[in-house]
């Protein structure tokens, strides 16, 4: 093992009894369980402030956090003779959540809203804001990938010869860009109205103004982030959480899903009401969650993709998932169908 990472292991207090590497760090087995330990390119505030929020988790239940173990000193950062900076954190050998497993994937969405309802428990301090934390409204974001898009179509329209790739982007360019702007201009409505409630005071995380209806979110959920033990589920990673509406956290994960199982309109219900046993979703948040399904994220990344990389050459995956995603349309229009008759 590199001799950097002995020299961060031992400023810890315990005995290491074995180390492998595993998701691009050092699972290590120790006197005191599991850990991992990899090295860090952020800040000390950032870590503070996940380390005080998840300490306030009750992690007594079947919901599980991977929380930072800190040193002899103290200190949640560690720090090597060359200023390589490492972090250690707790950790479960578990397996990731089965996507292909209805029971698995119904079990994790009623964990994470376990984990919404706990992190909505916890007041947000006027010492988090930091640009990680309050982070840019969804109707911005939805904006400015609208234009990623314009610019991808506006360069391939002036190619005289064009790919496949580039003939599948002009065949079903309209029928994608109409729905992101449909759905851009359903989301910007939401922050336009004057009913009170979560989507509207995204104005107020802007501003950083404490106690605003918003609350914490994951912020990167996937099925790589949860692990699924025997008596519990542990949610993991928590390096992009921050103040936002939770169901886009809903939304991550059962995207995935979805897009697995071909857009199964049963199966997408079925997901949200094991979430809504736990924590239900008002009218508002549902409405946000409609227009996030509606905005066809993955051809927006498909095109993305495209215009940043090498333009002369774009692999055949690439083509066959602008294919699946017309193939799967119909099945994800009558899921939408079906989700907004529940708003």
């Amino acid at each position: 093992m590199n001799e950097k990472y002995v020299e961060a292991l031992e400023q810890y207090d315990m005995e290491v009894i074995s180390v492998r590497k595993g998701r691009g760090s050092w699972i290590c087995e120790t006197d005191r369980g599991v850990s991992l330990l990899k090295e860090y390119r952020g800040t000390v505030k950032r870590l503070e402030f996940e380390d005080e929020v998840l300490g306030q988790l009750d992690l007594r239940t079947s919901l599980r956090a991977d929380r930072y173990i800190r040193n002899r000193e103290d200190a949640i950062l560690t720090v090597t003779g060359d200023g390589s900076c490492y972090i250690l954190k707790e950790w479960y050998s578990d397996r990731e959540c089965n996507l292909k497993d209805g029971f698995e994937i119904r079990q994790a969405l009623a964990r994470l809203a376990m984990l919404h309802r706990q992190l909505r428990e916890i007041p947000f301090k006027e010492e988090w804001s930091m640009g990680s934390v309050c982070e840019p409204p969804l109707k911005d974001e939805m904006e400015r990938h609208n234009r990623e898009m314009q610019r991808a179509r506006n360069y391939i329209r002036e190619k005289r010869r064009k790919s496949e790739f580039e003939l599948c982007v002009i065949g079903n360019y309209s029928m994608f860009y109409q729905q992101a702007r449909e759905a851009a201009k359903g989301m910007a409505g939401l922050w336009e109205q004057g009913d009170e409630g979560e989507v509207r005071n995204l104005e107020a995380a802007e501003l950083r103004v404490p106690g605003t209806p918003l609350h914490l979110c994951h912020g990167d959920l996937d099925q790589h982030h949860v692990l699924m033990g025997g008596h519990y589920t542990a949610i993991i990673e928590y390096n992009r959480m921050h103040l936002g509406i939770q169901v886009s956290d809903l939304y991550r994960f059962m995207r995935k899903v979805m897009e697995k199982h071909g857009w199964n309109a049963d199966l997408g219900l079925s997901m949200l009401e094991s979430y809504e046993r736990v924590l239900p979703i008002d009218r508002e948040e549902k409405r946000c969650l409609y227009y996030l399904f509606l905005y066809p994220e993955k051809y927006w990344k498909q095109l993305n993709f495209y215009y940043n990389a090498n333009k002369a050459w774009i692999p055949g995956r690439n083509i066959d998932k602008l294919k699946s995603l017309e193939l799967q349309e119909a099945s994800r229009r009558l899921f939408l169908r079906r989700l907004e008759m529940s708003i």
